[in-house]
């Protein structure tokens, strides 16, 4: 690590190195990947873990285009490195290779067709960066016809086979096959599910890919990155020629990211020393394969840069509406598992590292292995289960930051005028006046209801089902420093829909049933619903836990909960 200034939003080596920016030395990655020398590899980390500036790494040691630039890596880990394959050193081979270094971050477009011009841009910027090859003898006149066209919206076919040509033209004008590289593939393809162009965008992504990384006759190696793995029948189904390393893998574990002995390190050099312990807490969490103790760089370089001032630094810094979408129109099983999170119980689930879009509203376990992959969830345990050895991982919220962006999430879903009938339905509860406690929650019922909803046109049963989960996660959050908000837990003769559970003994607890009126159990009114509800309570004996912990018959309140549509009546 260097002693100069902690600063965000340094993305590029040189500038980097040159202008003395706070760096820890993560050049081995070089190495590593030289030597295991897969002819494509695709390596999946969570938002703001290096990705960026470990690619521009590799593009200013491999590029002639920094040639000479040993100023760069002197005193750093790749400069000591000694041989390489093949029997050149490390410091033979700097500045040696024609290399396309491409990022799609900023491919986000909510039309499919900005989403292909914008590529398209991207494209013809690399040809413009490299305008010198059309200059000269280097292309026929039909070559320099075809690098006309390569420009903003040219055709979806033409741009499909366009960095596969820039690849050749270099490979003609350097005598040396061509290192591709590319940064946050995965970016536009989020915001076209998102967006719902995901099926054009695969078909598109599909061609760019299997011309750019499977039939280039003139690839030397390609390198990937991105947050998530997207499914291999989605876009990379004819490449198999694939190395992934997700955060699962055992490759890489410690390029992406800082580790435990680098953070301490870091923060005694600032001292901040005395801050480890907490800092820990805060920003630990990460393991990639078996490594343990990883730390977001972007978080410690915000608590340094800030002289030891604790917050959400990397989970505020934009990138979680997909996983708000999902959160917030998740079904039932999904929120109420966020809520154990929230609570601090550990989940245990199925995992499938490869994302499939289509199944991210239909499957929780495609939700909790994009959650994995993006950062949000950390592994605690990994077992093989049964005869096909089935990956099943025991899952908790990654560390405090995680937990203090998901309950500002929750709070979110309930702003401007839900958000205040949202609190004075807590604040009629807690005073027992059910008056309220009608008025505020069918307000607040009205103003986000419609914003649990899938968009799949769930049944009335589900809709509610999805409101009233998402209502307890915001109980969760609101009540969390007095009181002990459950659902869907064993007691009595069933199992009841929440129970709200104070911290301080001598104060009230609470029972919720819901219910949505139900014609065939002889409901005409939501009265009658309510009814029904009460009656569940008390014959499956919901009290029975309270009663249990010491809790007195007058200190529990049994609330029903009817629902027909977006009206509700509480009793």
């Amino acid at each position: 690590m260097n002693e100069n200034k902690a600063a965000l939003g340094y993305q590029d080596f040189e500038e980097v190195r040159t202008e003395h920016i706070f760096y820890i030395d993560k050049t081995y990655f070089i190495r590593e990947w030289w030597e295991y020398a897969d002819k494509v590899t695709l390596i999946t980390r969570p938002r703001r873990f290096g990705k960026t500036l470990n690619m521009s790494t590799v593009e200013c040691f491999f590029s002639n285009k920094y040639a000479g630039r040993s100023d760069l890596f002197e005193g750093l880990s790749i400069w000591e490195a000694g041989s390489a394959a093949g029997g050149s050193s490390y410091r033979e081979l700097q500045g040696t290779f024609p290399v396309i270094f491409l990022s799609f971050a900023n491919i986000k477009a909510t039309k499919y067709a900005d989403m292909v011009y914008k590529i398209t841009k991207v494209i013809a910027d690399l040809y413009n960066s490299n305008d010198c090859l059309a200059a000269g003898d280097l292309l026929n006149e039909n070559e320099k016809e075809y690098y006309k066209k390569i420009k903003p919206g040219m055709g979806e076919e033409i741009a499909a086979d366009a960095i596969n040509s820039m690849a050749s033209f270099m490979k003609r004008q350097y005598g040396k096959d061509v290192i591709i590289l590319l940064d946050e593939y995965d970016t536009p393809m989020q915001e076209a599910w998102l967006s719902g162009y995901w099926d054009e965008a695969v078909d598109f992504f599909r061609s760019l890919f299997n011309s750019t990384f499977k039939t280039n006759a003139h690839l030397c190696r390609g390198l990937i990155t991105g947050i998530t793995r997207i499914s291999k029948e989605s876009i990379f189904s004819d490449l198999n020629n694939l190395e992934v390393v997700t955060t699962t893998s055992d490759k890489y574990t410690t390029s992406f990211g800082f580790t435990e002995e680098e953070v301490f390190d870091a923060l005694d050099r600032a001292g901040l020393g005395k801050e480890k312990q907490d800092v820990k807490k805060w920003y630990d969490g990460f393991t990639f394969g078996t490594h343990s103790g990883i730390y977001n760089p972007w978080s410690i370089v915000s608590f340094i840069g800030k002289n030891g001032k604790y917050d959400a630094y990397w989970s505020n810094t934009s990138g979680n509406g997909l996983v708000n979408s999902l959160i917030q129109k998740g079904s039932s099983i999904v929120k109420s598992a966020m809520e154990d999170l929230l609570n601090g119980i550990p989940l245990r689930v199925e995992i499938d590292e490869q994302i499939i879009f289509h199944q991210l509203h239909d499957s929780h376990r495609a939700v909790w292995s994009l959650l994995l992959a993006t950062g949000y969830l950390r592994v605690l345990n990994m077992e093989s289960v049964g005869e096909f050895r089935k990956k099943v991982y025991t899952l908790s919220l990654t560390n405090m930051e995680v937990q203090c962006m998901f309950e500002n999430m929750v709070k979110g879903w309930f702003e401007g005028n839900a958000g205040i009938y949202y609190n004075e339905f807590i604040h009629s509860l807690l005073n027992d006046n059910v008056r309220k406690m009608n008025t505020f929650m069918n307000k607040v019922a009205l103003n986000t209801f419609s914003s649990f909803d899938s968009g799949r046109k769930p049944s009335g049963q589900a809709e509610p089902e999805r409101f009233y989960h998402g209502f307890v996660l915001g109980m969760v959050v609101e009540l969390s420093e007095k009181y002990k908000v459950r659902s869907n837990r064993e007691s009595g003769y069933g199992r009841y829909d929440v129970m709200i559970t104070p911290l301080d003994r001598t104060e009230k607890a609470f029972i919720f049933e819901f219910k949505v009126l139900d014609p065939d159990e002889d409901e005409e009114t939501l009265e009658d619903t309510l009814a029904n509800a009460h009656a569940q309570i008390e014959k499956k004996q919901y009290e029975a836990e309270l009663t249990a912990e010491g809790f007195s018959p007058e200190q529990i309140r049994k609330y029903g909960f009817a629902f027909r549509g977006k009206e509700c009546l509480i009793g």
